[in-house]
């Protein structure tokens, strides 16, 4: 996912109906600001390439 392509106030705006938790604009703005940040720290971490075979998680029966 290229971050910067990502729509982060639409993102909020549905997820504040999806939640019903309404915010103010000081708080969306800065929801997206936020967003943006995590995302460009996590983009690395989401490239990077698991071995064809490799689980990327545990996988767990009963």
């Amino acid at each position: 996912m290229n971050t910067d392509d990502f729509n982060w106030p639409e993102y909020i705006h549905l997820m504040e109906q999806l939640l019903d938790v309404p915010l103010d604009d000081q708080r969306r703005e800065e929801l997206a600001l936020q967003l943006s940040r995590i995302a460009t720290i996590a983009a690395p971490l989401m490239a990077f390439p698991l071995p064809h075979r490799q689980e990327g998680a545990g996988v767990y029966s009963l």
